[in-house]
């Protein structure tokens, strides 16, 4: 299972898609940075969860697509044999809006799937039976894994709309102190000895034949976050560059 919670996004047609992603996991889940991890998918950049090896962000290099899975609440486990939702930001990514016909839902757990490409931005949910979708407009949108309904878009989102990324939107997230809130953008619970939290954060601009993405995996905190370009003509990442 990988777990996305907070997605911020900016975008107009033709023009870079520009997003913030707040990964909310269980604290000592291992996980890899982003980076080329796909073999059979060169292009697709993004975070790899070491246990059930998909992701909760994936972008392709060459054409500028991202695709981010979000969980939902209604139905938190999969039936025994399911795909597992990390698989479909990669499957969004390799097939676009027609990733469904790749995947059996039946059995799936619930889900928001975010697909961002230079020229429109769907987003699909699915309660564990019906799948449903819808087009995003232009502009600054916030998606989160608890919907409107827990009060994070209600809090955040007319500051993000106001802030410049990538900038602006980095403050935002260094100004938000960990809380067990449910409409925190920074989230910290404890569920006896296990904690769940805030463990990772990405800005991505994206662009058909680019891709940077700054992350760290103390989003709240003072330090630097490392920053990595990659383009579709290189096998390689650029170099790391100076912190938003």
């Amino acid at each position: 299972m990988v777990r996305l919670c907070t997605v911020v996004l900016r975008w107009a047609p033709g023009g870079p898609s520009r997003l913030l992603a707040l990964r909310d996991e269980l604290v000592g889940r291992p996980f890899d940075d982003p980076d080329r991890h796909w073999p059979d998918q060169p292009d697709a950049v993004g975070g790899r969860d070491r246990l059930a090896g998909g992701s909760w962000c994936v972008t392709d290099v060459a054409t500028g697509v991202a695709g981010l899975v979000l969980n939902r609440p209604e139905r938190r486990e999969a039936a025994p044999g399911a795909p597992s939702r990390g698989v479909l930001p990669l499957l969004a990514t390799r097939y676009g809006p027609d990733w469904a016909e790749h995947v059996p839902l039946a059995g799936m757990a619930s889900f928001t799937l975010l697909l961002v490409t230079p020229d429109a931005v769907t987003r699909w949910t699915f309660d564990g039976r019906d799948l449903r979708a819808e087009a995003l407009p232009p502009g600054t949108s916030m998606t989160t894994s608890g919907g409107p309904e827990d009060g994070r878009e209600q809090r955040y989102l007319a500051g993000f709309a106001a802030a410049d990324p990538p900038g602006g939107w980095l403050a935002m997230v260094r100004g938000s102190a960990p809380a067990d809130d449910p409409a925190a953008l920074l989230v910290r619970h404890r569920h006896g000895d296990r904690v769940f939290a805030t463990v990772f954060g990405q800005l991505i601009e994206a662009r058909p034949g680019a891709v940077e993405i700054a992350y760290s995996r103390t989003p709240g905190g003072a330090e630097s976050w490392a920053r990595r370009t990659w383009t579709a003509a290189s096998a390689r990442p650029g170099p790391e560059l100076s912190p938003p």
